[in-house]
């Protein structure tokens, strides 16, 4: 672990702060941030061009960041900001990280041995991968994130319920088929060529983020480089720092970050299941006005009725117990939702409990 960092973050918030990540990362104060994304060099260790069938170059990753003499170089690298990004997230804050087969299971094994909790592999299948010109092994068509806890004890951020809305109503799975970063969305330089070589496309950030983390939290990307994180965090109401060690990336960076409009308020509201929902009891009914002791609950055909306590329990001729507990009884079974089970009657008809439980959520929300 590196040395204690100074205490408050406010200053490197939707900041890119130019350095060697492990230097930079050692600034952040301990325990700050929420949530990781991290799209360290691959160490693809490619040697000599690789051409197409008409013998023009491949445009592949050949800079320097991303050689290591070793893969032991490369995992003591790995160890060193896997470390420092543990240090900085909060106790129940997480951490993505993507790679190819080139890395990804040796950053897998560094995950472990340092105490995250692995939740999930990603595999983002690229809707239009570059084809395998030497034809010598398959096209090499998806990348694999990993997902983990800081610790297996962290109550982590996953918002399912959006990402079930997002995904047309349907569970969102663990294969996402998404395309690469091109067309107007690719930075270029002033040849006209692309800026960086590994720039992520804003879809599968704007999955991760929305997905792990809330509006207003702290997301940190430790390498930055033309700043996909930023912009996508930005566009969702969250704060960012960056890390880059290239000057002209981090110049790209925040050019394009300060671009993009910030959503603010109704927008940036997240579904959420009942789950997320303020507990409510069935006493809290009674405290409202919205039922009175004496007053009678019926089962959804009207056959059965119970009456109501002063307590919040429910009386029927043999037995007498909570909402669950008679909903249950009446029903002979080992459980029941008693919210949607008992009735009320409303303008002569019947109607769940659930909605004057609704009610009260509101009400709690409005005096929040």
């Amino acid at each position: 672990m590196g040395a204690e960092a100074k205490t408050d973050i406010r200053p490197l918030l939707d900041n890119v702060l130019v350095g060697d990540c492990i230097t930079e990362l050692r600034k952040i104060p301990s325990r700050s941030v929420d949530l990781v994304f991290a799209d360290p060099p691959y160490n693809l260790q490619l040697s000599g061009n690789l051409h197409r069938p008409d013998q023009s170059r491949v445009d592949g990753v050949t800079e320097a960041w991303d050689r290591f003499d070793s893969f032991a170089a490369y995992d003591d690298f790995t160890r060193a900001w896997l470390s420092e990004c543990r240090r900085v997230l909060k106790e129940d804050g997480a951490l993505w990280v993507i790679g190819s087969y080139h890395n990804i299971f040796r950053v897998g094994a560094a995950l472990q041995d340092l105490g995250f909790w692995l939740l999930n592999d990603v595999i983002w299948l690229k809707s239009n991968p570059m084809p395998n010109f030497r034809g010598r092994r398959f096209t090499n068509a998806h990348e694999t994130l990993i997902w983990a806890a800081r610790g297996e004890k962290s109550r982590y951020t996953f918002n399912y319920n959006a990402m079930k809305v997002f995904n047309g109503d349907v569970q969102m799975r663990s294969d996402w088929m998404l395309p690469l970063c091109n067309g107007g969305e690719r930075l270029k330089g002033e040849d006209g060529a692309k800026l960086h070589p590994t720039q992520k496309p804003e879809s599968l950030l704007h999955r991760v983020i929305l997905a792990s983390s809330n509006p207003g939290d702290v997301i940190l990307d430790p390498f930055f480089g033309t700043g996909t994180t930023g912009a996508v965090a930005k566009r969702l109401g969250r704060r960012w720092i960056g890390i880059e060690r290239d000057g002209n990336y981090a110049e790209a960076a925040r050019a394009r970050i300060a671009a993009i409009r910030r959503v603010n308020g109704e927008a940036l509201e997240i579904t959420r299941g009942k789950r997320a929902e303020p507990r409510v009891p069935f006493g809290a009914l009674l405290e409202h006005g919205l039922l009175k002791p004496g007053g009678r609950l019926y089962d959804p055909t009207g056959q059965h009725a119970a009456r109501i306590r002063a307590d919040g329990s429910l009386a029927l001729k043999d037995a007498s117990g909570s909402i669950h507990k008679m909903g249950a009884h009446v029903m002979g079974a080992q459980a029941c939702n008693g919210w949607t089970f008992w009735h009320f009657r409303k303008r002569g008809a019947l109607a769940p409990i659930d909605l004057l439980r609704q009610q009260v959520r509101a009400s709690m929300k409005q005096t929040a």
